[in-house]
């Protein structure tokens, strides 16, 4: 791998987190959604990642340009939790029984969830930073 790949690597980071983060602030923001059917309830999604790699070819030697490297969305999916089923007679969402269903978001999951992929962010970040610097240096070492 040589130290340019460390660009790709952190930019597919970045990205993928940022994928996370706004995946969770959409949760979060419908973490107190009614419904009055099971069908129409927000469902808590969440991003799945992929690792990317180079092969290694011939003793070490990268792969030919073009094939990516670090972390992929794949995707999306919807929590396969069980839905919040609360007693409110009294509220205009409920159905005949007097049920309102919740999403299956955990607000205090999804704020862990939220710090953690805003910390992953920072360290690529500081990442990029660090072979900017790096890079910067070696040019200096010619002069």
């Amino acid at each position: 791998m040589s130290l340019t790949n460390i660009f790709d690597v952190a930019g597919s980071g970045m990205n993928a987190q940022s994928v996370r983060l706004n995946t969770t602030a959409s949760n979060i923001a419908n973490a107190e959604s009614a419904s009055s059917s099971t069908g129409d309830v927000y469902r808590g999604r969440h991003p799945v990642f992929q690792t990317q790699m180079l092969n290694e070819m011939n003793g070490g030697i990268n792969s030919p340009q073009g094939q990516s490297v670090g972390v992929e969305v794949t995707g999306i999916i919807e929590s396969d939790a069980p839905l919040q089923r609360r007693y409110e007679p009294d509220h205009p969402l409920s159905d005949e029984e007097g049920y309102v269903f919740y999403p299956n978001v955990n607000v205090v999951e999804e704020m862990t969830n939220m710090i953690s992929a805003s910390r992953a962010f920072q360290i690529n970040v500081e990442m990029m930073n660090s072979a900017k610097q790096m890079v910067q240096r070696v040019l200096t070492l010619g002069q």
